[in-house]
């Protein structure tokens, strides 16, 4: 059988005709997709008389099979050659094989990574491309990723992190018939070179300090020997958990969370006066400042809010650790305003989804958000980190260094 051979020249001139009556480049009825097709098509058959030539058995043409292959200039219908031998796999469409090229699929991946659903992933792919795929196909293509999520899940880690910040975010999840809700547990760190880098998120039934012992745990066996500096809320059970694992690291807990805990407990009437006694304590210059503000705070308030000032009382050994340090380094770590703000905008990704089908679906989705991040805008050393480093390597000599 001859083969078959590709008239370019006859092709660009019906594409030239097609351009002039405002024929689209790409989607349904495109220009490109019948080009496409044809390219296709000579290929398979380059491919099958290769294959051929290179038999040692007798084998010959078998006829073609034809199947609608998903593209992202559009559906087109192929013919693929077949030998009587059925040993013929062709590489540029492999059998069973009906979507064609790393484009689409990195188009679906994209449109997921932006928060979109599957139903609106379709609808985006019928109205641009005529392209028909049902939730189960695009969520076959995500499911590409799991691997990497897995790997990346298990990448080893730096030896140390100056400084880190750990908190949950919560998401609902079905598992066994019913909805729960679940906690992400998400640590950042600023590694030796200035780099904010996501650590790890790990998905567990509810925030509380033994998960958070599996996470720390879990760090360490990928290879972190050593944190200077962890940011935390005042979790029950955190701090030590952090101190179980890396006994040398300094806890600071987040002045924020005390101030929303501490509004829990106080009436609108009085909520204004509190915040600004309480600024006065953590915003003084020292520590010693600090303290006599705390007297003076719970002087005004122990009778009528002993809560409040008993829960500031009991945690300023560990609020009030970033005292010890520069002012640079101070206002990196006295909030975990950081990792708040992550959250943020993984909820600006997530808010349309009100219920995940899985745990994986969950962290698929987290990831693509976290590598878009990263790649994107934590491309550059954290500000003024020559500075800090070089002040965290005079208070911390014997364990950071160049």
């Amino acid at each position: 059988m001859k083969k078959e051979k590709f008239d370019y020249e006859s092709f660009e001139k019906q594409a030239l005709e097609c351009l002039k009556k405002g024929v689209p480049l790409e989607g349904k009825n495109g220009i490109l997709a019948p080009l496409l097709k044809r390219l296709l098509e000579t290929s398979l058959e380059g491919e099958l008389e290769a294959h051929l030539k290179q038999e040692t058995h007798s084998n010959r043409r078998n006829g073609k099979n034809s199947k609608k292959v998903r593209t992202s200039y559009g559906p087109i219908d192929v013919s693929t050659p077949r030998d009587r031998n059925s040993t013929f796999a062709p590489q540029i469409l492999p059998k069973r094989q009906t979507t064609f090229g790393d484009s689409l699929d990195h188009k679906i991946i994209s449109l997921y990574a932006k928060g979109m659903s599957y139903e609106a992933i379709s609808e985006h792919l019928e109205e641009m491309y005529g392209l028909e795929a049902s939730p189960a196909t695009l969520s076959s293509v995500t499911d590409r990723i799991i691997q990497e999520v897995q790997q990346w899940q298990q990448r080893t880690l730096e030896e140390i992190y100056p400084i880190v910040w750990l908190d949950a975010i919560h998401y609902k999840v079905k598992e066994e018939n019913s909805i729960k809700t679940k906690a992400v547990y998400c640590i950042i760190g600023v590694n030796s070179d200035g780099m904010k880098e996501i650590l790890g998120m790990y998905i567990g039934e509810s925030e509380g300090a033994k998960f958070w012992l599996h996470v720390l745990s879990d760090l360490r066996d990928r290879g972190v020997k050593d944190i200077l500096i962890a940011c935390i809320d005042n979790l029950k059970g955190f701090s030590e958990a952090i101190e179980s694992i890396y006994t040398n690291t300094d806890v600071q807990l987040c002045i924020v969370h005390q101030v929303r805990n501490s509004l829990r407990y106080v009436p609108y009437t009085d909520s204004k006066a509190i915040i600004k006694d309480m600024k006065s304590i953590y915003q003084a210059p020292t520590k010693e400042q600090g303290d006599r503000a705390l007297e003076i705070f719970g002087d005004k308030w122990q009778k009528k809010y002993p809560r409040v000032v008993d829960s500031w009382r009991n945690n300023w050994d560990r609020l009030s650790n970033f005292y010890k340090y520069p002012k640079e380094v101070r206002k990196m770590i006295y909030t975990t305003n950081i990792i708040e703000g992550f959250h943020s905008q993984l909820r600006k990704i997530t808010k349309t989804k009100r219920v995940f089908s899985s745990d994986m679906s969950l962290l698929k989705l987290l990831y693509l958000v976290q590598n878009e991040i990263s790649s994107k805008k934590w491309n550059t050393p954290v500000f003024g980190w020559r500075v800090i480093k070089s002040q965290l390597m005079i208070i911390f000599e014997d364990r950071f260094k160049n």
